[in-house]
């Protein structure tokens, strides 16, 4: 079994760390609310990929304004990441958009319109399913 390695527990510490900072001490207006889903540390250490979700409007518009906005405090964010993770040089910042959670909603509607649509489908030929699912049985009593 591979041990977590070093790298791992740096980029968790980044992501704990800049979800703090992101909260508590950058104040530009313009910043909505979002979540730091994923950290990802490059093996010399010289930069990190974070990755944050925007709650609420998720428009093309706000997500390249959050990230501008995240890109100009990146210096800010770092100088107080220093502070309170002990590396010899912490990471460079680069801010990216989390697509995964508005991709896995998409998915999850497809597939619950997929399911909606075979019942419906089902009910209109007088099908009847038991208990378990399978068409046309009846459960043992």
């Amino acid at each position: 079994m591979r041990e977590y390695s070093r790298t791992d527990r740096v980029a968790d510490q980044v992501q704990q760390e800049l979800a703090l900072l992101i909260q508590r001490e950058v104040k530009d207006p313009r910043l909505g609310m979002l979540t730091v889903s994923a950290a990802k540390v490059s093996r010399d250490l010289s930069y990190s990929d974070v990755y944050v979700t925007l709650l609420g409007d998720d428009s093309p518009e706000r997500i390249k304004e959050n990230l501008a906005v995240l890109k100009r405090a990146a210096g800010f964010l770092r100088s107080q990441l220093a502070r309170t993770i002990e590396l010899r040089h912490v990471p460079e910042l680069r801010f990216h958009y989390d697509e995964s959670v508005v991709r896995g909603h998409h998915l999850s509607s497809l597939i619950n319109d997929a399911v909606a649509d075979d019942r419906r489908r089902s009910v209109e030929r007088g099908d009847e399913d038991n208990e378990d699912g399978a068409p046309g049985t009846t459960p043992d009593a």
